[in-house]
């Protein structure tokens, strides 16, 4: 049987487009002893990949060109070579953007279909929503009383993001591209206020009417301008939580603006970047508790279902405009 994949044809200058994909047939793969064999169902899409693009440095390992593309998949087990798995056994990994990818059962782990859709385990109760989770408790620390900003805040990991600081006690305020995304945020997450970066001139002036008392946790998805201006509106002893930089992620050189660290010498601010794999031992805690919140109601979600694994360049590339809200992701087959 063939097996249809993406490899890495081109290395980006710049932001990619479609000649930076290669969409190839292979022979489906055998699994090799302690492995199985994964019909993806759903494929992952992140910002994070545009890195791995790259042949510079990145806190993920760059792709080779011509190396298959790889990501996070929810897919069924179709046969077990002593991989601990059984066949239809609904499994998530890092595997390739393929309909078929093999993998030792050790780097796969299992999906309980009666917990919430499988679609999940990439997006609120997988690596965004624990990424959310950590990032807000542990490095924001956000509490009662706090101004929280999030900003890529009608995405899979500030949705969620802003909603554990809503249940925190903290006033939330979210950036997002567009007038449908902020509706979202605060008719169907709760936030307290949004602010559409596209249709906004002075993000200062727009921070201090939706944020009058300053900012006493940041969480930033996005860099840039943004960052500037609520880099001057933190409060004494504020915390800020450095999660992703997209707005950067293309740049060809990394654009020198104004100095923003003298205004953390006058707030005292603390400001750390982290990875969700910093907290690997307490994933499977965090991922109880978001379970429990999706449950109950107390967190939303939603995803952006791009149809046909032809179609996951799309997707990706998609993300650099801001298309989707809350999770992306690629449908690529039926259970």
């Amino acid at each position: 049987m063939t097996n249809r994949q993406w490899h890495l044809a081109q290395r980006p200058e710049g932001r990619p487009d479609s000649d930076t994909f290669d969409f190839v047939e292979t022979e489906r793969p055998d699994p090799e002893p302690g492995e199985a064999l994964v019909r993806t169902l759903y494929l992952s899409v992140d910002p994070y990949m545009r890195g791995r693009m790259s042949a510079g440095e990145s806190y993920a390992e760059a792709w080779a060109v011509g190396d298959p593309l790889q990501g996070g998949v929810v897919g069924e087990v179709v046969e077990s070579n002593g991989a601990g798995f059984e066949p239809g056994d609904v499994v998530t990994g890092n595997l390739r953007w393929a309909d078929y990818a093999t993998a030792p059962g050790t780097a796969l782990q299992p999906v309980n279909p009666d917990l919430a859709p499988i679609s999940t385990a990439l997006g609120v109760l997988g690596m965004p929503g624990r990424t959310a989770y950590f990032g807000t408790r542990d490095v924001a620390d956000v509490s009662a009383g706090d101004t929280f900003v999030v900003t890529g805040a009608a995405g899979a990991v500030g949705s969620v993001a802003g909603q554990i600081g809503s249940l925190s006690g903290a006033r939330v305020v979210g950036f997002a591209g567009s007038e449908d995304k902020v509706e979202f945020l605060e008719d169907d997450l709760g936030f307290d206020a949004g602010i559409n970066y596209k249709e906004t001139d002075d993000y200062r002036a727009a921070l201090d009417e939706a944020a009058p008392s300053g900012v006493d946790a940041y969480f930033d998805n996005v860099g840039g301008e943004i960052t500037d201006a609520v880099f001057t509106r933190l409060n004494v002893d504020a915390r800020v939580a450095v999660c992703g930089q997209i707005s950067l992620y293309n740049a060809q050189s990394v654009p020198t603006g104004p100095r923003k660290l003298p205004a953390l010498i006058e707030s005292r601010a603390t400001v750390q970047g982290f990875l969700a794999g910093d907290f690997t031992p307490r994933f499977e805690a965090a991922t109880e508790q978001l379970a429990e919140w999706v449950d109950s109601g107390a967190i939303s979600y939603r995803e952006t279902v791009t149809e046909g694994l032809e179609n996951a360049p799309d997707a990706f590339l998609g993300l650099f405009d801001g298309e989707n809200i809350g999770k992306q992701l690629v449908k690529v087959a039926e259970p």
